[in-house]
């Protein structure tokens, strides 16, 4: 199982839902399942978010 960091950096940076899914071109729903943990992004997806809160990806995401 993945978990992931999405929301914390989302809130810190003060990005609402649909700006993040914009940011990485994603609909709104994407972003909330990820927030949740109902969905795990693809290797493209998860680089993007990466990029996107300028971490590594080991920051952002973790194998539980």
């Amino acid at each position: 199982m993945i978990t992931n960091k999405i929301r914390q950096y989302r809130e810190n940076r003060k990005l609402t839902q649909d700006d993040l899914a914009r940011s990485v071109g994603v609909s709104r729903q994407t972003i909330i399942a990820m927030e949740k943990g109902n969905y795990e992004p693809s290797l493209g997806l998860a680089i993007k978010l990466a990029r996107c809160f300028n971490v590594r990806l080991e920051e952002l995401f973790m194998l539980k």
